[in-house]
C-alpha cells in the first residue's frame, strides 16, 4: 500500500459528512440503524491507534483527540436520521501490537460512547496487520471461554455501558458456547461473522437447533510450522482469508451458492484484480528502530527458507534436467572465500543482458559478492554468459518484477510472491561482456 499522508481539515469534514449522507441514504431505503466501524485497522481506527495516528493536531496525541473523529460522525449521523434510527459502534478491545491501542484506551472511548448514547457497542480486536479477531485460543473448561476471543475485555467494560448492549464477535463456533456467554450476561449479543459467509442460513438454524457447531474455513499458507508465525506470513494468511470469505459474499451476490472449495490461488489473483497490485504492497510506515529489526527478522527468517528450501530445490531440479525460463542460475565470486558461489534466481534475458532483483538488496550474500567483485556469469538456457553486474536502485522494482512473467496472466503472481519475501529489493543489471 502507499506510503499513508495526513488528512487535511477539509478532507476530515468531508469524510465525517460522507458518513452522515450515507446513514441517512440507509434510513431511507428502509433499515432502522447503521454500525460505525471503529476496529479492525481501518480508517477511524487508525485514527484510535497512536501506532498509525502521528498528528500533532487536534485530531492526534491523546485518546481524547484520536477518537474526535469518531464521536463528530455520531453527532453528524444523529443530526442526519430520526431519533429512533440505530447507530452502533464496533470497536477493538486493543490492536494486539505494540505501541497501538491499548485496552485502557478502548475502556476510555467505550465511556464515552455510553455518554453518546450509541445504541450498540460491538467488541472485537486486532487488525489485519495483527489478526488477533482470526483466533486468538484460550484454554478454558467453558465453551463460550475457548470460542470467543474478547468475552474476557468485554467483562471489564459492562459496568461501563450501562443499558447499551454489548455485543462480541469473534471465534464462536458452537450454539453451547453462544447460549454460556448470554446467559452468564457477559453479552447481550453474538456476532458470527465468516461462518454466514459460507451458510447464509446459519442464524435460523441456530435459532431452531438445527444446528450446533458452525462450519470455519481458514485460508492457510503451505509453509513449515515454525514460519507459521512470523508476523509476514499471518499478515498475507489474514489478507487472504478476508478475501476468500469476501469472495463468497459475491456469490451470494451474484444468486450463487458459495464455493467452499475455491482454492487459494483464486482469492489471490481477485486480489489483484479487484485492488490492484498496491494491494500486496507492504504498508509504508516512518522507519524506526523497532520497524528496522523487524525487517531484520524476516530477511533471517526467508534467508533460512531460501539456504535450505528454495535453492536446494531450484538446484536439485536443473540437475535433473527440469528447468523454467523463471528460474536461473547466477555465479558471482566469494567476496571472503575468492571460489564461485553459484546462487538460483529469478531472470529476465534480452539481447544484450540480462535483469534480476536482489529481494533483499545489499544484504543478499551474492549482492554483496557483486559490490566485491561485479564479473558474473548468468544461465541462459543450457549456455552461461559471462557479464558485468551493475545495481540499478533507480529501476521500479515491482514493474521489472511483472516483466518477468511469461503471460500477462501470470504477472500478478509473479510481483505478489516477489513481495511477499522482499525486504529491500533493488534491480540487478547484467549486461553481456561477449
Amino acid at each position: 500500500m502507499p506510503a499513508p499522508r495526513a488528512l487535511t481539515e477539509d478532507e476530515i469534514g468531508d469524510i465525517v459528512a460522507r458518513f452522515a449522507a450515507t446513514a441517512e441514504l440507509v434510513e431511507l431505503a428502509g433499515f432502522d440503524g447503521v454500525q460505525i466501524h471503529a476496529a479492525h485497522g481501518y480508517l477511524i481506527s487508525q485514527f484510535l491507534s497512536p501506532l498509525s495516528n502521528l498528528r500533532t493536531d487536534r485530531w492526534g496525541g491523546d485518546i481524547e483527540n484520536r477518537a474526535r473523529i469518531l464521536f463528530d460522525i455520531i453527532a453528524a449521523i444523529r443530526t442526519a436520521v430520526r431519533p429512533a434510527f440505530g447507530v452502533g459502534v464496533k470497536i477493538n478491545s486493543a490492536d494486539f501490537q505494540r505501541g497501538g491501542f491499548t485496552e485502557h484506551e478502548s475502556r476510555a472511548v467505550i465511556t464515552r460512547l455510553a455518554e453518546a448514547g450509541v445504541d450498540l457497542i460491538e467488541i472485537s480486536g486486532g487488525s489485519y496487520e495483527s489478526p488477533a479477531m482470526m483466533g486468538r485460543p484460550v484454554a478454558s473448561n467453558s465453551s463460550s471461554q475457548r470460542e470467543a476471543y474478547f468475552l474476557d475485555y468485554t467483562r471489564t467494560v459492562r459496568d461501563l455501558v450501562g443499558d447499551i448492549p454489548l455485543a462480541v464477535t469473534g471465534g464462536f463456533r458452537t450454539r453451547t458456547g453462544m447460549s454460556e456467554a448470554l446467559a452468564s450476561d457477559t453479552c447481550d449479543v453474538v456476532g458470527v461473522g465468516r461462518p454466514a459467509a459460507i451458510a447464509p442460513q446459519l442464524a435460523q438454524s441456530l435459532l431452531d437447533d438445527s444446528t450446533d457447531t458452525l462450519e470455519r474455513r481458514a485460508v492457510k499458507l503451505p509453509v513449515p510450522r515454525r514460519l507459521a508465525h512470523v508476523s509476514t506470513v499471518k499478515s498475507l494468511e489474514g489478507l487472504l482469508d478476508l478475501q476468500w470469505h469476501t469472495d463468497q459474499l459475491h456469490e451470494l451476490g451474484a444468486g450463487r451458492t458459495p464455493d467452499v472449495s475455491r482454492p487459494t490461488w483464486r482469492t489471490l489473483a481477485t486480489i489483484v484484480q479487484r485492488n490492484g497490485l498496491g494491494a500486496l504492497k507492504p504498508t509504508q510506515r516512518r522507519v524506526t528502530a523497532s520497524s528496522s529489526k523487524r525487517g531484520a527478522r524476516k530477511f533471517a527468517v526467508e534467508r533460512l527458507v531460501g539456504k535450505y528450501i528454495a535453492n536446494p530445490t531450484v538446484l536439485a531440479l536443473n540437475r535433473i534436467g527440469l528447468s523454467t525460463s523463471y528460474a536461473t542460475d547466477l555465479s558471482t565470486t566469494g567476496r571472503r572465500s575468492g571460489t564461485e558461489r553459484v546462487v538460483p534466481v529469478a531472470a529476465s534475458f534480452d539481447q544484450t543482458g540480462a535483469w534480476i532483483i536482489s529481494q533483499h538488496g545489499l544484504k543478499a550474500g551474492w549482492a554483496r559478492n557483486i559490490s566485491a567483485d561485479p564479473r558474473v556469469r548468468i544461465r541462459q538456457g543450457q549456455r552461461w554468459r559471462s557479464g558485468i553486474a551493475e545495481f540499478r536502485p533507480e529501476d521500479d522494482v515491482s514493474t521489472r518484477a511483472a516483466g518477468f512473467a511469461t503471460s500477462r496472466l501470470a504477472a500478478p503472481l509473479i510481483v505478489s510472491g516477489f513481495r511477499a519475501l522482499q525486504t529491500d529489493p533493488i534491480s540487478v543489471r547484467i549486461t553481456f561482456t561477449e
